[in-house]
């Protein structure tokens, strides 16, 4: 069997989330978009990924059109850990982690969804079974920057049987709001996207420690400051989280050598993909690291991520977004219903991509 066509699809679908379209650094997020990418092989077998694109997909789908599908095409896609090494050495000089990495995370994705297609079993099964059928699931808020915003939406999600919520905020008053909605028997996270110096991170974490959170999530910039984050993490009482940074298994272990974590994030589609994911998730828990990886998406990657939380023992949360798309390419797979998440159980991703849609959302 031979890959025969890698094709990156860019799509921009419109959400709705309770409030503004947030910033971000390419301009107003007025779409969610996803950056899927299709392996077709000369079996008629079709794989399916998701390479981590938002601000970054412009990079990401060149470095899938001008460096990689070229190295694909006519490779054998069957032996997953050879063709990924050899596509890995070839691009060495291109980075241990960021766009090419985030490419290299597509790739993968879609060979091992093929894959379980040949064998006719959902992907958790060809690494050992699923312990769950479900995954309770976070509702991760976009950026509203507005307390009574927070509020409305907290106790909007809480109707909607979410048991925990992730605020993306960079003040104590948005978060001392929700908890005072939502009680004390929800779990509440706070993401600050890498937004402070060590000496801010240790004066807001101080703040923070009243409010009860599960976790502090990304405080310092930059992210990859271990030690920065070993000093904060002795200093209050929040477990640091970090890890949707980490380009590489041999990454996670630093960090967790460093100490400088205590909930390990990482990405399927920014690590460089499944088998990446799961050395880097096996080197974690042998650290004693608590695993809850970063899924904030509506495609390929956020299932292959359940396939992944469900191989594991531990009680693990699956990240979403807390918006609603106008259409899913993926169809009710990426469906919450009370707070929780099916684990497909079909051949590859146990997904039937709707093509049609993503003809119709496609902007590259």
């Amino acid at each position: 069997m031979k890959i025969t066509r890698v094709e990156p699809f860019l799509i921009a679908v419109p959400f709705e989330h309770g409030g503004p379209k947030p910033k971000r650094a390419a301009g107003s997020w007025e779409k969610m978009e996803s950056l899927l990418v299709r392996i077709d092989t000369d079996a008629g077998v079709t794989g399916w990924g998701e390479a981590f694109g938002f601000a970054v997909s412009p990079v990401t789908q060149a470095a899938l059109t001008h460096v990689l599908a070229p190295l694909c095409i006519g490779r054998d896609p069957e032996n997953i850990p050879a063709l990924m090494a050899a596509l890995r050495k070839s691009t060495q000089n291109m980075g241990r982690s960021g766009p090419v990495r985030y490419a290299l995370s597509g790739i993968d994705v879609a060979l091992w969804d093929i894959a379980g297609k040949l064998q006719g079993k959902p992907l958790h099964e060809l690494w050992g079974g699923a312990k769950k059928t479900s995954v309770p699931t976070y509702a991760s808020f976009l950026p509203y920057r507005d307390v009574a915003l927070v509020e409305r939406n907290a106790a909007e999600c809480i109707e909607r049987g979410y048991k925990h919520i992730k605020l993306h905020e960079h003040a104590v008053e948005p978060v001392a709001a929700a908890r005072r909605v939502v009680g004390d028997g929800i779990a509440l996270m706070l993401d600050t996207n890498c937004s402070w110096s060590l000496d801010d991170a240790i004066e807001m974490a101080h703040a923070l420690e009243p409010h009860g959170l599960e976790w502090l999530e990304e405080p310092i910039y930059p992210p990859d400051d271990y030690a920065a984050l070993a000093r904060l993490r002795r200093q209050t009482r929040i477990p640091i989280a970090l890890g949707e940074n980490v380009g590489n298994a041999g990454e996670a272990r630093r960090a967790a050598e460093a100490g400088a974590l205590d909930v390990f994030q990482p990405d399927a589609i920014k690590i460089g993909g499944l088998g990446e994911l799961r050395e880097a998730v096996a080197i974690a828990q042998e650290a004693g690291l608590r695993v809850e990886p970063h899924s904030p998406f509506f495609g390929p990657a956020i299932v292959a991520t359940l396939h992944v939380i469900a191989t594991l023992d531990t009680p693990t949360l699956c990240e979403r977004f807390y918006c609603d798309l106008e259409a899913y390419v993926a169809g009710d797979a990426v469906a919450v219903h009370e707070g929780v998440m099916r684990v497909p159980q079909g051949p590859g991703l146990g997904i039937t991509i709707d093509e049609a849609l993503v003809a119709r959302y496609r902007v590259a």
